[in-house]
């Protein structure tokens, strides 16, 4: 048996601490250490005993949970998970965590229905896992306890077509990223010329969250970059981003590459699901795309490209040294679904020579 993962929980809310000590205790490979109810109480618990993990609030009395990260950062670096609402005006903040060096940032479980907490429970318990391995390498935890039916793609759109559509002048890149994925993406993005092929992505995140992600990338790439809507038109020169909490996935009326929005079940434990995007890329696309699959935990993805790549398109996965987590891209080489490895930084350029050949 392996050690549990232990996790400690910063949150002012008494029922948020509560949820989240519930959801965490579900798990057998995870244990709450402590609770605080705000970082100073924190920082005396993490002078007894250093957790694997934090999960921090941003608002909260005394001392705000960027602040908090920040100084655990600089001090004693430990894998901060922010956990908030999320309301419109968070966004920024929740990416300001991320560049203070957060390892992931989740919203916090959803109480309304049973439905809606089993689907936090996942996340939640996924995301710890993730933050653990990001920081513990070495250390091995049992396999994830699947706590309801991991969905495939199947629960969203069928198989391929046994024949991709007919070829047109227009390539599309279908990308798809996790743990790690915001500042990777950002890496990517900004090594991208203006005339850059239609771009389609999926970054597994929370609602609210897309929107200020694709707007701060917007600001310093020369691609426009932002959150994708229902029945948006892929541009050359423009990156559509998946919205968090809703599936994303490329359709095509005669020459016409556009996105589909909408809602449905987890798939590969994920919604958006990088698997949804990658099998209707093979579908519409075929020959015509590029697939990217990058940093992140699980398996999402995998068999998407497997498919992409047997309809025809070109396939890259980041390399392990360059990962945060090296669990998508390498499930992916598993499958023998990729036709190149490469480190973030020689992705941009890969990409851009392969387009200039279709």
């Amino acid at each position: 048996m392996g050690k549990k993962i232990r996790v400690l929980v910063v949150d002012d809310s008494a029922l948020v601490r509560k949820a989240l000590s519930e959801v965490l205790n579900s798990d057998p490979e995870i244990e709450i250490m402590a609770i605080a109810q705000d970082p100073i109480v924190a920082a005396s618990k993490i002078r007894n005993e250093v957790p694997d993990v934090i999960i921090l609030d941003v608002e909260m009395p005394r001392m705000d949970g960027i602040s908090f990260l920040k100084r655990i950062m600089a001090q004693h670096p430990i894998p901060v998970i922010i956990c908030s609402t999320l309301a419109a005006q968070g966004g920024q903040t929740a990416l300001s965590a991320l560049e203070s060096g957060a390892v992931e940032v989740i919203e916090k479980p959803n109480l309304g229905t049973r439905k809606f907490f089993e689907e936090s429970k996942i996340r939640i318990c996924d995301t710890v896992k993730a933050a653990a391995m990001v920081k513990v390498k070495a250390r091995k935890y049992l396999k994830s306890i699947k706590v309801s039916p991991k969905l495939t793609a199947d629960a969203i759109l069928s198989c391929p077509l046994s024949k991709a559509m007919n070829k047109t002048t227009e390539t599309v890149i279908a990308v798809g990223a996790s743990t790690g994925g915001t500042e990777a993406l950002r890496i990517l993005f900004e090594s991208l010329p203006r005339g850059t092929p239609g771009m389609v992505v999926v970054q597994h995140m929370p609602a609210n969250f897309t929107k200020a992600f694709a707007n701060r990338l917007d600001k310093t790439c020369l691609v426009s970059v932002k959150e994708a809507e229902n029945n948006d038109t892929v541009l050359r020169g423009q990156v559509l981003i998946a919205p968090g909490n809703r599936h994303m996935l490329l359709k095509r009326s005669g020459a016409r590459y556009y996105v589909e929005v909408r809602e449905g079940p987890l798939v590969s434990r994920h919604r958006p699901s990088v698997d949804v995007l990658f099998r209707s890329t093979a579908r519409y696309a075929g020959k015509n795309a590029l697939g990217v699959i990058m940093t992140g935990m699980g398996d999402d993805g995998a068999k998407g490209m497997l498919e992409m790549k047997q309809a025809g398109a070109y396939t890259i996965a980041q390399d392990k040294t360059s990962c945060v987590v090296f669990g998508m891209p390498n499930e992916a080489i598993k499958l023998d679904a990729v036709n190149s490895i490469l480190p973030l930084d020689k992705i941009a350029d890969a990409l851009l020579k392969k387009c200039r050949t279709l």
